[in-house]
Order: C-alpha cells, then sequence, then structure tokens
C-alpha cells in the first residue's frame, strides 16, 4: 500500500484529495487528509460578512462532509515534516508515513509581525476580515460605526486574494452612502505597491475607480509600525486613522520552517508549473502554500489542481509531468451597488477586457463594471460547496485563453508603473 498524505483540508486539499481518490487505485493506495478541526469555511465569504450578505452559517461545513468515504481525515495539529524519514508528526503524538507528501495548508495571517497592530486597539480601532473571527467583530463595528477617517490598509505583499482590501474599499464606500453616513466617513486605501494592484492595465481601471469614488490612494507605502492610530512608514510618512482596517503580513503555515521546508515568508519553494517541491522528489505543494508568483487566490488553487492530478498520477507510475501550469487566475471584483468585475490573467499576461467565459456572450465582462459580475460572485458560493469542492468539473478551461479578450495597452505614465510593479511581482 502507498500512502499519499495531504496536509490541509481547506480549498486545495479538500480538491485534490477528491480528485485523487477517484483517480487512485483504492487497493494499492491510501489517502489522508490532516487539519486541526473539523470546519471547513468559505473565506471568500469573509468579505461580505461585514456588510451583511452572509450569515456565519452560511460560511462553514463539516469537512468530514467533503471529504469521501475511503480518505482518513486526521484532526491534529501538525508538529513537522520530516523529509529524511518520509514521516509527519503530529501535535497529539502520532506520526503518519508517507509515499508522497502534498502541501496544502494555506497561509496565515500575522498581525504579530508588524509592531503596533496588536494590543489595546485591536478590534477596538484595528479590525482585519482575513480571519473568521475578525470579519465578524467588524461587522458589529461598522453597525455601530459614526464616522471618521477609515484607512484600508495591505502591510506587504503577497497577500491571499489580493482584490480583496481593494473590494472592501469599495463596498465600505457603497455601505456608508446606503445609510446617509459617506459624507461622514474619509477613505485611504494604502498600499505597498505602486499602484491600486500589481498588473498596469487593471491597475488603471481600479485606481480610476477608486478616484471616481473619492478613495485616496497612497502607494509604495511600506509599513513599518503602528503608532497609537496612526500609520508609520519606513521612509517616515505617515496615515491617521479612526478606524484601520488591515490585511497583515501573510505567511506560510509554522510548520514549514519548523520542518526546513520553505522560504523566509514559510511558503515552499517549487517548480512554477509543476509545484514539484525544489528540494524533494516525493513533496509537492499547492494552493496558497507554495511561492509560486501568482495570485494567492481560489482560482488558481482550482486551475492548479486541475493541472496537478494528471501530472501527479504520471509521476508516481515513473513517467514525466506533461501538464504544465501557466498561472491561470480569476478574480470577481466587488465593486458596491450589486456591481463588479472580473479580471482573467496568468503569468505572462495581464487583466484585459472582453467577454467570459465564452466569446462575444460572455455572460461576464472582463474589467467592466455589470450587475452580471456581482451575481456571478454571489454564485460562486454555490459552485464552491457543490463542484468544486467534490472535484467536479467546471464549464472552464485551466489554462488561460485570450479567446474574447481585446489587446490594450495602459497610459504611457503608468509603463513606468508597471516596469516597478515587476518587482513587487517578484517577490511573490
Amino acid at each position: 500500500m502507498r500512502n499519499v498524505v495531504v496536509l490541509g483540508g481547506g480549498t486545495a486539499g479538500t480538491m485534490v484529495a477528491n480528485k485523487l481518490h477517484k483517480r487512485l487505485d483504492r487497493s494499492r493506495w491510501s489517502i489522508s487528509v490532516v487539519d486541526r478541526d473539523d470546519v471547513h469555511r468559505y473565506q471568500p465569504g469573509y468579505l461580505l460578512l461585514p456588510f451583511g450578505v452572509y450569515e456565519t452559517a452560511d460560511l462553514r461545513r463539516s469537512r468530514h462532509s467533503l471529504i469521501p468515504d475511503g480518505v482518513h481525515l486526521v484532526l491534529s495539529e501538525i508538529d513537522r515534516v520530516v523529509p529524511e524519514e518520509n514521516r509527519v508528526l503530529l501535535s497529539d503524538g502520532r506520526a503518519l508515513a508517507y509515499d508522497y507528501l502534498i502541501v496544502a495548508t494555506g497561509v496565515q495571517t500575522r498581525p504579530d509581525q508588524t509592531p503596533g497592530l496588536l494590543g489595546q486597539h485591536w478590534r477596538q480601532t484595528i479590525f482585519d476580515f482575513y480571519t473568521y473571527d475578525g470579519a465578524v467583530a467588524l461587522a458589529e463595528k461598522l453597525r455601530t460605526w459614526d464616522g471618521g477617517r477609515l484607512v484600508v490598509n495591505i502591510v506587504d505583499m503577497p497577500i491571499k486574494c489580493p482584490v480583496a482590501p481593494l473590494e472592501f474599499a469599495f463596498l465600505a464606500d457603497a455601505y456608508f452612502a446606503d445609510r446617509g453616513r459617506r459624507d461622514r466617513v474619509d477613505i485611504t486605501y494604502v498600499t505597498p505597491l505602486s499602484g491600486a494592484f500589481t498588473k498596469p492595465i487593471a491597475s488603471e481601471r481600479l485606481s480610476g475607480m477608486l478616484d471616481q469614488r473619492n478613495i485616496r490612494l497612497e502607494t509604495d507605502f511600506m509599513l513599518e509600525k503602528v503608532d497609537e492610530q496612526t500609520l508609520v512608514s519606513y521612509d517616515e510618512r505617515v496615515v491617521p486613522f479612526d478606524l484601520l482596517v488591515t490585511v497583515p503580513l501573510n505567511m506560510g503555515a509554522d510548520f514549514v520552517a519548523r520542518s526546513g521546508l520553505g522560504n523566509e515568508m514559510n511558503y515552499v519553494p517549487v517548480d512554477r508549473h509543476t509545484f514539484l517541491a525544489k528540494d524533494h522528489d516525493n513533496i509537492f505543494a499547492i494552493g496558497d502554500a507554495n511561492d509560486i508568483p501568482t495570485s494567492k487566490a481560489g482560482s488558481v488553487a482550482h486551475f492548479s489542481v486541475e493541472t496537478f492530478v494528471p501530472n501527479f498520477l504520471r509521476y508516481v507510475d515513473g513517467l514525466p509531468m506533461r501538464e504544465e501550469f501557466d498561472g491561470h487566475a480569476n478574480c470577481f471584483i466587488e465593486s458596491g451597488h450589486g456591481k463588479g468585475l472580473l479580471i482573467d490573467f496568468d503569468y505572462d499576461t495581464e487583466p484585459l477586457p472582453g467577454k467570459y467565459p465564452l466569446p462575444g456572450i460572455g455572460p461576464f465582462s472582463l474589467l467592466e463594471e455589470t450587475r452580471a459580475n456581482h451575481l456571478g460572485k454571489l454564485a460562486f458560493r454555490w459552485a464552491y460547496w457543490n463542484a468544486l469542492m467534490p472535484g467536479r468539473p467546471l464549464p472552464v478551461t485551466n489554462r488561460m485563453s485570450m479567446r474574447g479578450k481585446h489587446p490594450v495597452r495602459p497610459r504611457a505614465e503608468t509603463d513606468t508603473a508597471g516596469q516597478r510593479f515587476g518587482s513587487a511581482e517578484s517577490r511573490r
């Protein structure tokens, strides 16, 4: 019996377990999934929870309900991996042997890494929405907050779902406008990037949307510390706030560092096309847990798993891996008042205007605010629970396609910014 151990029962880990369970000979293979608890949360919903779109019950299911019979769900914290022994040591003292290890433990927010974020102001005037508890606390705060200086800040890149902070700014603008309080709220978007997004054409479009909504954009802001109710950058700029919504530093799981598997951010270095670890021939890292230079987003997890599974099946039979992941990502971007955008891109091609997934038909419009895009964002929750997690196919290709897209160039003044964006991307 050969053993596959999947570390992490979130988006990527659940998908790959379901797909491998259907494809591997169960008389010859054993599949185990390890996670700390039996609660699987729909993390894209955290963004919408503070604005009352979802209730907490909409965002959780039992991991057991998503893992098929025949796959072993092991509930425990992970102490470390011992690659030399092909073993995973669990915090409760158990050990799991593996022939192949798939790391899918995602990322975690680390507010402790930024001086001043944690402390007396945490969850009082400083909030996050990248955690379930943070989103719930922020929802309560927004209901009672009368106004002032609202600052949305990204500490550093990469982050999980890089468009989510922009979405929060757009949704906050609409939220306070609908309640007659927008004139009492000053919104500033503070980012370490040289523009609103990492790709010039999309950045130009999104920056214009911020300007239209009277949301100030503060770029190239590398946060050093939070001093009382003020953000302080390394170049000594300051941004005061009354309410801070922050995206703390995102890092991989701590056991990755203890195991000697990761880089300085606890991401596992892998081949960006096959997800095979660079230092180990029987360890893969998928989803947000690896260091591939693309967005840490659910769509990337989906498209990468579609590439990974046929490669893995060939690899374990001693055959070369033929599929190459191209960095394909697409993201719905909520823009408020029942509209949204959609972007679609890969390692080499930035978001472009057009229609998706059917050329000329859509129903979704790329880089354009539409009602259909907003409805697509909401419909994704159903697709997540009922198609993605069970490993069922979706009517979209995992590879990026130029069909239906219209090449354009950004304005001349963004070309220089685009060069700077490349340096930000290289940190991923």
